[in-house]
């Protein structure tokens, strides 16, 4: 470290010196993971530059239309790109699509129809879509129009209880529903090796069952994405992931085209579909986020693998350890009690480049059944992607770490929870 970047944390950032010797230490001690990340970083990177020339973008793409958006050549690049990046066959990606729970609800929505039956593999999926689904009583939920629903637990060491997914699935299964990421959930996330063996094993016993898989937070963590190894639809945010920290709002679905035509028309109406839909001009963020995505993520989890190393060297409990395989970008740590969960959350907010002098506190989020406290200084508001950290607040105390469009930026993420902690 640099004598000047030293005198910087702890003049301008107040940096207790025993954290800083600390922070040395451990970026030290993980240099050796850093490098899986960047192989897998270029593979993504290359990945990504060659859809867009396959595809023959041009920034003419990046004009738009209005009204109704009709012949929106930038609109239908977008998607072309997308799908050439996922290995899909078609793909929805529009500002429209609010939030990553819209798209997974679009994708639910759109296939599965009264009397069918949704069964999840991954125990309950994460708090907002438990709303959709009708786990939780909330007006319009698929319970509403007939649609059951049943979950396979994971078993006690976290993998997926294949035997019991293969078991829940009946005649009237429509669909197997996957989270890739661990939600507010303390297990690991599923890996590319997990996805494919459920895939396998959902297949072996219902050829035409449809398989979807929340994929938020996993993008470009591997160089495989879950449609390489046999799931038919996915759906994920661009304030995440593969946003880069430029797209704007959005988000996107990706699979096998008769299943995105059905999806559309929930997006739209019935016989109008993919047809319109304005992109209000974000062609060229998204794109561009698209493209600056790779190396983001791995800025990312970098970040990640800093926090999980600097708490482990505390005594704290995290998932996954720094030296464990990442398929998503998020770092559980473990607290002591809530009183630690809210100062580690407004120690990341104070190391935010936007909104720092805010002190963030629980509240009653729409769509969580716990007060939860967020910490989200971020240049695009929620973008996971960006810095941040968040929790319910309930026993165990888990804090969600996330983000950061920068490695050195979440390394400071790191240092100003620890600082706010005062445990040191």
């Amino acid at each position: 470290m640099l004598k000047e970047t030293e005198e910087l944390l702890l003049k301008k950032y107040s940096i207790d010196e025993k954290i800083v010797k600390l922070s040395e230490e451990v970026d030290e001690e993980i240099q050796e993971e850093f490098f899986r990340i960047d192989e897998i970083r270029e593979y993504n990177q290359l990945k990504v530059l060659n859809a867009m020339q396959e595809a023959g973008l041009s920034d003419s793409h990046f004009n738009w239309t209005t009204g109704y958006g009709y012949n929106d050549i930038g609109r239908e690049k977008t998607e072309e790109i997308f799908a050439k990046v996922f290995h899909a066959e078609d793909a929805l990606v529009r500002p429209q699509i609010v939030n990553g729970t819209h798209a997974l609800s679009l994708t639910v929505q759109g296939i599965v129809r009264p009397g069918d039956e949704i069964v999840s593999i991954t125990s309950s999926p994460y708090d907002t879509l438990q709303g959709v689904i009708g786990i939780r009583d909330e007006k319009g939920s698929l319970r509403e129009f007939g649609v059951s629903y049943k979950q396979v637990e994971f078993l006690d060491n976290g993998d997926i209880d294949i035997e019991g997914a293969k078991t829940a699935i009946s005649d009237k299964t429509k669909m197997v529903v996957m989270q890739r990421s661990k939600g507010y959930a303390w297990r690991k996330s599923l890996t590319i090796t997990d996805i494919k063996e459920a895939v396998e094993a959902v297949r072996s016993v219902k050829k035409d069952v449809i398989i979807m898989i929340d994929n938020c937070y996993g993008e470009f963590l591997d160089i495989l994405e879950p449609t390489d190894v046999g799931v038919d639809v996915m759906a994920g945010s661009l304030i995440k992931n593969p946003g880069g920290g430029l797209a704007l709002a959005g988000g996107y679905i990706v699979g096998k085209k008769d299943l995105i035509e059905m999806i559309s028309y929930r997006l739209t109406a019935p016989g109008i579909g993919k047809e319109c839909g304005l992109t209000f001009g974000m062609t060229r963020n998204i794109l561009q986020g698209l493209f600056m995505a790779p190396y983001v993520v791995s800025q990312a989890v970098k970040g990640a693998i800093f926090c999980a190393r600097i708490f482990e060297r505390l005594g704290f409990k995290v998932k996954p350890t720094y030296k464990e395989n990442r398929s998503d970008i998020i770092q559980i740590v473990q607290l002591k009690d809530a009183e630690q969960l809210i100062k580690f959350c407004q120690g990341v907010q104070a190391a935010s480049p936007v909104d720092s002098f805010v002190s963030p506190i629980p509240w009653a989020m729409p769509g969580y059944d716990d007060d939860v406290i967020m910490a989200a200084g971020a240049f695009v508001q929620g973008s996971s992607i960006e810095l941040s950290a968040d929790g319910p607040i309930r026993p165990p105390y888990n804090v969600y770490f996330q983000g950061g469009l920068t490695y050195d930026a979440s390394k400071m993420g790191t240092l100003k929870a620890l600082e706010s902690m005062q445990i040191l």
